[in-house]
């Protein structure tokens, strides 16, 4: 996955709300989130078929997702090497870091959200470091973190997001009705994919096509887990809810 904005609001009814977008080489075969996991049945996400993890899972029994974005830094050494997919399964699951060596992985961003916050671990293939994101709007991309002004696509979507009325949850709602001004801009904000505000890509990179493939909307509250899908980031109308609550 390469693009996360999370928004943090506690005592909010959805304290933690999350869209997640993932950008993959077209070629790459995946399937739409369902509990795909025998060994983590409580867990939905999209399932990646070429390593079988996942770039986002939640759990809706625990009120709590997680998602994986690729990183910068030292590659891990092939005789050790394992997908990066495991980790947002092991993350949802545990409810916490997930009990790995890191030196086994390509550098990543790993994010776990709950009812009590979101923590962000990021490994550049020499150290684990640990973040709590404060109350707010953040975006999160494969350089990590993007505070601050110093990403021009980042601060753009901050700021659109930040502004956009905050969903309430309505367990029945459609998902245009209930993410309102949230739905459109994870639906791209009509910007073509080469702006370089857009949040949606899509390029050519060596002979293949490298594009945003799916997008996800997840509220976390009390009341349960609101998970929406969009497999067809080019046609707004492929939203559908997944049925998560919990």
């Amino acid at each position: 996955m390469c693009t996360l904005i999370v928004s943090v609001m506690p005592g909010s009814p959805l304290p933690v709300l999350l869209a997640a977008v993932r950008d993959e080489f077209v070629t790459r075969p995946w399937m739409s989130p369902a509990r795909h996991w025998p060994e983590h049945p409580g867990l939905i996400g999209g399932r990646d078929l070429q390593a079988g993890g996942t770039w986002f899972a939640a759990d809706p029994r625990h009120r709590r997702a997680a998602a994986v974005l690729n990183g910068r830094g030292a590659l891990a050494p092939q005789g050790i090497r394992r997908s990066r997919g495991e980790l947002p399964l092991l993350a949802a699951a545990e409810g916490g870091w997930p009990r790995v060596d890191p030196r086994a992985y390509d550098p990543f961003h790993l994010v776990l959200a709950g009812l009590d916050g979101v923590r962000l671990w990021s490994w550049d293939g020499r150290r684990v470091t640990e973040d709590k994101l404060p109350d707010g709007v953040h975006v999160l991309v494969n350089s990590g973190w993007a505070r601050g002004h110093g990403d021009p696509r980042a601060s753009w979507l901050r700021d659109r997001f930040a502004a956009a009325a905050r969903p309430v949850w309505r367990a029945e709602a459609s998902p245009a009705r209930f993410w309102g001004e949230w739905l459109d801009l994870a639906s791209g904000a009509g910007l073509p994919p080469d702006d370089p505000r857009s949040l949606l890509i899509r390029r050519t990179v060596g002979g293949r096509v490298f594009a945003s493939l799916s997008v996800t909307l997840v509220g976390l509250g009390e009341e349960g887990v609101r998970y929406d899908f969009c497999p067809c980031p080019e046609d707004p109308g492929s939203w559908h809810q997944v049925r998560a609550t919990g």
